[in-house]
């Protein structure tokens, strides 16, 4: 029997410099390069999942970490199926404007799934775990720790979402 296919549009959001292309590059060609590039307007990128008896193409959308463009960043939402919000655990206000990103983009996308990620855990963290948690939990949604540099997490965190994308 074939396969069924979905394609699934999810969304990376956060403050600039909290690591989504870092995140986005290491689970799509498995590299890591800690030259900060700026990422204007939003790329794509294609990753495809198979899982049991689906294939799962994530179209991934890197959407710049620009708060002032709100009214650009709702036309990236739209149609969005799920989101990573990306904090940088160096940097604590990073994690917590994430009740922002998550607000904007649940106005435009509705009530998709979500999931924090405290990103560059392999740092010294100035956030412990609980911070996060506690937000996720406010926001209804799950968090996870990642880091770009060593990989942990990553895959884990676009597997969990486009599984989480299909069960709605």
């Amino acid at each position: 029997m074939a396969k069924r296919r979905f394609v699934k549009k999810v969304c990376l959001l956060g403050d600039g410099e909290v690591g989504k292309t870092s995140l986005i590059r290491r689970y799509v060609l498995d590299q890591f390069d800690d030259q900060y590039l700026q990422t204007f307007g939003a790329k794509v990128s294609k990753k495809v999942l198979e899982l049991q008896d689906v294939t799962l193409t994530l179209m991934i959308w890197d959407v710049l970490g620009q708060k002032t463009q709100k009214a650009l960043h709702s036309t990236y939402y739209a149609g969005a199926n799920g989101a990573l919000l990306v904090g940088d655990m160096t940097r604590p206000e990073t994690v917590e404007h994430l009740e922002h990103w998550a607000r904007d983009l649940r106005e435009v996308a509705g009530d998709i799934p979500i999931i924090l990620l405290g990103n560059k855990c392999d740092l010294d963290m100035r956030m412990d775990m609980t911070g996060l948690e506690r937000l996720a939990s406010a926001l209804g949604c799950r968090s996870m720790l990642t880091s770009a540099k060593t990989g942990q997490g990553v895959q884990e965190a676009f597997r969990a979402l486009g599984e989480m994308t299909m069960e709605g």
